[in-house]
């Protein structure tokens, strides 16, 4: 018998050896195909089998899966957006060629373009911020005016809070709009710029599992003008109230986009008028929110997906109830990092779960405004919110670095002078 075997579209650096793990527990043989395989340490560290394929060609994959199946009985073929949410609408068309469980892939593209999204959320009527789409420097100013500032301008395609800015002014906005135009072959073959009403308010996140909400989650973000994620809570301290509200705002989501197969995340700001959609992701997000809600809730989403992916029968029970959080280090400055330390004392904390360093001495550290500022994360639980909270602050009072700031212009010319004398 032919062993049975999971495809999965290029990897992830946060959960894709979490995927690897939860396939090989339910019994399949994991296989990833991407573009570059060596760009994901996991997969040679841990002698998994990948292929070099074009995941941009859909005849390439096609061909790949066929030779794959004169050896292996595919189960089932998923995959990680990354920065590339097409990935996951490619996914999509090839469940449908090969006849296997998928998502819908037209579901998928509508909801990766944030303008037709938003488009429509507004026909269901569901609560979001003002937006306008623009083509050029004009119409974002045109639109900026409309709406009134400050507005959030970003790319119309895109994940992470890559490319997103809070504009106060007319000189941040042009000075943003004209960052976003020169990055455009990274964004999207043609410039659209999305301009949205800045929502004020805490922000809370529903990740979903078919027509089901699993989980709802706070989370913190700081260095303004950009959105660096801080920290993030499961479950949210919500009253009954307001998790009911984002409860169903949730679903409608999933029903106006056409959502009701696999994993899905809501991010919301709750404002005077109620929970305000942000944004949906038509996937399970990537990070530390996986952790979090097994930790929080006993489900571990991405088994329970696989399970989907596969053909079998997933359980979204809780199998128990407590608090579980994250606080990530963020740096305040740019420059080399000289040392980090304090992780060995910080894991070995009362309910601390997991502590990790993306970094190491030497690097360059250079921030980007987006979720690629972040140097580590602390992870703990505990049966209350402040419990975790407190351990949380005191591990991460145990981890300390230094960067050496970049040498200024004047500084390079003074050094570049002595050495010439």
């Amino acid at each position: 018998m032919a062993t049975r075997a999971l495809i999965l579209l290029e990897g992830h650096r946060s959960v894709g050896l979490l995927y690897m793990k939860a396939a090989q527990r339910l019994g399949v043989h994991p296989i990833t195909l991407a573009a570059d395989p060596t760009q994901y340490d996991y997969l040679a560290a841990e002698g998994l089998e990948a292929a070099h394929v074009d995941t941009d060609d859909l005849d390439a994959l096609i061909r790949e899966c066929s030779r794959l199946r004169s050896t292996y009985d595919i189960a089932g073929i998923t995959g990680f957006s990354g920065l590339d949410e097409s990935i996951y609408a490619t996914v999509g068309k090839l469940c449908r060629h090969f006849d296997l469980p998928g998502p819908d892939p037209a579901s998928i593209e509508r909801c990766c373009d944030k303008f037709i999204q938003r488009q429509l959320l507004a026909a269901a009527g569901i609560p979001i911020p003002a937006y306008r789409l623009a083509a050029d420097a004009t119409e974002v100013e045109s639109s900026a005016a409309e709406i009134g500032l400050p507005v959030i301008v970003k790319p119309a395609v895109g994940s992470g809070s890559c490319g997103v800015r809070l504009c106060s002014n007319v000189g941040e906005l042009a000075e943003h709009t004209a960052y976003l135009l020169a990055e455009e072959p990274a964004w999207g073959s043609s410039p659209r710029i999305l301009i949205e009403e800045f929502a004020q308010g805490p922000q809370y996140s529903a990740d979903t599992m078919g027509n089901e909400v699993i989980a709802v989650g706070a989370a913190d973000f700081d260095c303004p003008p950009h959105f660096v994620v801080r920290g993030s809570i499961f479950p949210a301290p919500l009253t009954d109230y307001e998790h009911k509200r984002i409860a169903d705002v949730s679903l409608s989501c999933l029903r106006a986009l056409d959502l009701g197969w696999g994993p899905a995340n809501i991010e919301f700001r709750w404002t005077k008028r109620g929970p305000v959609v942000i944004e949906v992701n038509p996937r399970l997000p990537g990070w530390t929110t996986p952790r979090l809600i097994q930790l929080a809730y006993g489900i571990d989403p991405i088994a329970e997906h696989l399970k989907l992916v596969i053909g079998e029968e997933w359980d979204l029970r809780r199998r128990h109830s407590q608090t579980a959080a994250v606080r990530f280090l963020v740096p305040a400055g740019d420059g080399v990092l000289d040392w980090i330390e304090g992780d060995s004392l910080a894991v070995a904390l009362p309910g601390v779960t997991e502590v990790k360093l993306y970094v190491e001495p030497k690097m360059p550290i250079v921030r980007k405004g987006d979720f690629r500022d972040t140097m580590g994360h602390v992870i703990a639980a505990s049966p209350s919110h402040a419990e975790t909270e407190a351990i949380l602050q005191r591990a991460v009072d145990l981890i300390g670095w230094s960067i050496t700031p970049f040498p200024t212009l004047g500084e390079q010319k003074q050094s570049a002078a002595g050495g010439a004398s």
